[in-house]
């Protein structure tokens, strides 16, 4: 394997098959390898006291090309990562995704079903600066300018407003071109009347 692999454990013991599973998965990343500069993987239960079973996390932390891709797998309301080995494949195949994407998007590669704006959510706001950061599950945080947000909407923004967007790679990463608010459908009252 050829990529620059850390593996840390905490609040639990370091298990030999976890890192060898970690290993195999990080190794279907070679094919990226030319890219990644480095890539530090974290499994870890929470400290705080559960009811049932154990909850492992994941955390992954992987450079490549000046851009930093993170995923962390939280275990919150999935039981299904009382296994680890679950929540450790999850954690690499969001990785993917995500490194898949901003491999296309770098190389100006979109797929047809990209043809229609991305959704995100916003993360970020920075109002005196006039800038902001989305957050695209697939892609990661992306910068936008106020200017890039249709029908001067920028004031009307706020933390965990959804939004579509357009991106194209830039020098720090990816950057939004188009933002565009998605207003909530509003449902007429309606009254139904008994005979």
């Amino acid at each position: 394997m050829s990529i620059p692999l850390q593996i840390s454990f905490s609040n639990m013991t370091a298990s030999d098959a976890v890192t060898a599973r970690i290993e195999q998965l990080a190794g279907k990343l070679d094919r990226f390898a030319d890219r990644i500069t480095s890539c530090h993987v974290v499994v870890s239960v929470p400290s705080r006291r559960q009811r049932k079973g154990r909850l492992y996390e994941v955390s992954i932390d992987l450079k490549m090309h000046g851009q930093e891709i993170a995923v962390n797998r939280s275990p919150a309301e999935d039981h299904t990562h009382e296994d680890v080995y679950v929540a450790v494949h999850e954690a690499f195949d969001t990785l993917l995704r995500r490194i898949e994407s901003v491999s296309q998007q770098q190389r100006g590669e979109v797929k047809a079903h990209q043809a229609e704006p991305a959704a995100a959510i916003v993360v970020k706001l920075f109002p005196d600066e006039e800038y902001g950061f989305i957050e695209d599950p697939d892609v990661g945080e992306i910068y936008f300018h106020a200017n890039s947000v249709a029908d001067h909407g920028f004031a009307q923004l706020a933390i965990g407003s959804k939004v579509h967007y357009h991106a194209v790679p830039g020098d720090q990463g990816l950057q939004a071109t188009t933002v565009k608010a998605v207003k909530p459908v509003r449902r007429p009252n309606t009254t139904l009347t008994l005979w």
